[in-house]
């Protein structure tokens, strides 16, 4: 009888495919952990739990399966087991559909919210960052430096820019003044008196996706970016003398910037030089500032600014998304918010010293 030869070539392989069999199914297993631990939806909607007395993080978590906040109960159970979490208040919870796993529980380590304890705060449209910084401030236990160094943080920045599709590279320009003007969409809100400032600014943001979700295909298939259209309708939002007047005023910025005009807006002076009222005649010295949202100066010419300068309304944004077409390349507004549009500078004097004579000038302290 022939004696078997031990094959230790073969031997090596086997083991090396076993190991790599084992390594392959240790890795399937660690990667669909980490995926059970994302957020199991992308919308951020909101959904209140409650949380009895005596319950744990453990033994809500096919509530949270439930209400769709969690991907996986058991890779939820293997989260905590991996990692210290506080203590458990039972009461209300508000929690967003769109947190990972690591989000919840620090939402829950926050504490529990009496549902009656929301606070109401409006943003009036046509203000800038520095009047949002100041209602936050007034409203919530939230310092300036707090809200300043958030808007400062690019870590943070890269994350919003990562959840929301109209959030671009363009709010990290160097230059700019606050890194989120133009994007939180002015508006009534409830807020938990508990908000934080991503609390806040994501409400604001979420805001913002659901207006200008019906614009979105016009938006990307225009020659502007998103930015330079927020941009823009920040400047309408100012500039226009009523509602009904906006569309054509973005048509005669888009016609200066066509022809490479300077847009010759004095409000964005007014931002440039941050003063936050327009109760006195800008000075020559300002309107010449060579500043990256100075469009009074002629090294900005066939600019618009680096970024917006205030938080504008729906009707300024469709504005900036379809202007009128036409010809005119001059506006000017009366006391009583009428615009009325030349296309010719010799025109455009006639028609202020027309106002001026009538009385409909707006006048300046000086």
């Amino acid at each position: 009888m022939e004696k078997k030869v031990f094959n230790v070539k073969k031997f090596i392989i086997f083991i090396v495919v076993v190991i790599l069999v084992i390594l392959l199914m240790i890795g399937s297993v660690i990667g669909t952990y980490f995926y059970m631990l994302t957020s199991p939806s992308k919308s951020s909607e909101e959904v209140t739990i409650n949380i009895s007395e005596g319950q744990t993080y453990s033994t809500i978590s096919s509530m949270l399966k439930e209400k769709g906040l969690i991907r996986n109960e058991l890779a939820y159970k293997v989260y905590l087991k991996l990692h210290e979490v506080g203590n458990l208040e039972h009461g209300d919870y508000i929690l967003k559909k769109n947190y990972t796993v690591e989000e919840l529980i620090k939402q829950l380590e926050k504490g529990s919210v009496t549902l009656a304890s929301t606070k109401r705060v409006t943003f009036v449209e046509g203000k800038n960052m520095r009047y949002i910084i100041k209602t936050i401030t007034d409203n919530f236990d939230i310092t300036e430096e707090d809200i300043l160094n958030k808007l400062k943080d690019e870590s943070y920045l890269d994350e919003l820019i990562n959840d929301y599709w109209f959030l671009t590279d363009d709010i990290k320009k160097k230059g700019i003044y606050y890194s989120l003007e133009g994007y939180l969409f002015p508006d009534t809100y409830d807020f938990y008196s508990t908000a934080d400032i991503d609390d806040i600014f994501r409400k604001m943001l979420d805001n913002m996706e659901n207006k200008l979700a019906d614009y979105k295909d016009a938006v990307e298939k225009s020659d502007y970016s998103i930015h330079e259209m927020l941009t823009l309708a920040s400047i309408i939002e100012l500039e226009a003398g009523n509602a009904d007047d906006r569309k054509g005023v973005a048509g005669v910025f888009y016609n200066r910037l066509k022809n490479n005009w300077s847009l010759g807006s004095d409000v964005t002076t007014y931002y440039a030089e941050k003063i936050d009222n327009y109760l006195r005649d800008l000075k020559k010295s300002e309107l010449n500032d060579c500043n990256d949202y100075n469009t009074r100066s002629s090294c900005m010419a066939g600019k618009l600014p680096i970024g917006p300068i205030c938080n504008p309304s729906i009707n300024s944004i469709i504005a900036a998304i379809e202007p009128t077409k036409h010809n005119y390349y001059y506006f000017v507004a009366d006391k009583n918010g009428k615009t009325y549009f030349n296309k010719t500078d010799s025109e455009h004097t006639s028609t202020v010293n027309k106002l001026k004579r009538e009385g409909l000038w707006i006048e300046y302290e000086s």
